[in-house]
């Protein structure tokens, strides 16, 4: 059990004024960036009668209101694609407060939180190709933006970062698993230098299937270097209503939970688009060089941990 008392230890470490004065500068790099690459900026869904259905075990987050059950958004993932019906724009991104009650053996990896902010974006009419080049591009300048401006912050905590040589490195997890094992992802972030990319993972409904190669998955997942493990999880996404449903019964997703989505994709109306979140606490525990997520949380959720406040 934390207490309250190692809570204030941890308010008051001299090192957090150093880590929140660069999560700062990363994140305005961050908004900068998408200012400067026409991104237009939407504001966080936080409850939703319809959210990401994780494809993992984990425990329901709901709340109950006006007799209508709301979900704690998991990713904004089907409302991301939804809010790219609007003609006026084609790439959108928002810093997306997401709850995942997640098994509580998942607080010892390091990375995980179960509540935490990532920035979510998605792109209408683009293939993945475009949107690693976009994340490549956003990686570079959030590094040179943090070096240039927390020299000092990065100094003091003994940090010393190198700006990412571009393009990130492409990986193929079917190669990767029979050159490595089912650890393959520890072992490559261990591996690398830089950030990299990771195709092909077998997910949720949404992530779009080859039609000419069953089993082939067009999405991916960034890892951060040294260990540092997963940054960003995406995809292309499924469009069509018969993919939709053909997945989600091989998934045993339960449909009725999907009855707005689905819907909508029976009209026709899931536009075709790509996308992806990047966790921030992840990010700036790289950026910081911490062992664990919670030196960078003011208030961290750790799976398991108890809440002192």
């Amino acid at each position: 059990m934390v207490t309250m008392q190692q809570t204030v230890l941890h308010l008051k470490e001299s090192k957090m004024g150093h880590i929140l004065r660069i999560q700062s500068a990363a994140l305005k790099a961050i908004h900068d960036y998408m200012y400067e690459n026409c991104v237009v900026q939407a504001m966080p869904v936080m409850l939703s009668p319809e959210t990401d259905p994780l494809n993992h075990p984990h425990f329901d987050a709901s709340v109950e209101y006006y007799g209508q059950r709301l979900h704690l958004t998991k990713s904004m993932i089907m409302h991301k694609q939804l809010a790219l019906l609007n003609d006026g724009f084609d790439k959108i991104y928002i810093m997306s407060p997401n709850v995942r009650l997640e098994q509580g053996e998942l607080g010892a990896s390091g990375r995980h939180l179960f509540e935490f902010t990532q920035v979510d974006i998605e792109l209408k009419d683009k293939t993945k190709k475009e949107f690693k080049e976009l994340v490549d591009g956003m990686i570079v300048k959030v590094f040179e933006f943090v070096k240039k401006e927390c020299s000092d912050d990065l100094t003091a905590l003994g940090r010393r970062l190198e700006v990412p040589k571009l393009p990130l490195k492409i990986f193929e997890s079917e190669e990767l698993k029979a050159k490595y094992g089912d650890d393959f992802e520890k072992v490559m972030s261990e591996t690398e230098r830089d950030p990299f990319w990771v195709l092909n993972f077998r997910r949720e409904f949404y992530d779009r299937e080859d039609k000419e190669r069953k089993g082939y998955y067009h999405n991916y997942d960034m890892f951060w270097p040294e260990g540092y493990g997963e940054a960003l999880s995406g995809g292309e996404r499924e469009w069509e209503y018969q993919e939709i449903i053909r997945k989600m019964m091989e998934r045993r997703t339960n449909m009725d939970a999907y009855k707005r989505y689905l819907e909508a994709a029976t009209q026709g109306l899931i536009p075709q688009t790509v996308g992806g979140g990047l966790g921030i606490e992840r990010m700036v525990r790289f950026l910081t060089g911490q062992s664990h997520v919670r030196d960078i949380s003011l208030f961290p959720r750790v799976p398991g941990e108890k809440i002192a406040f």
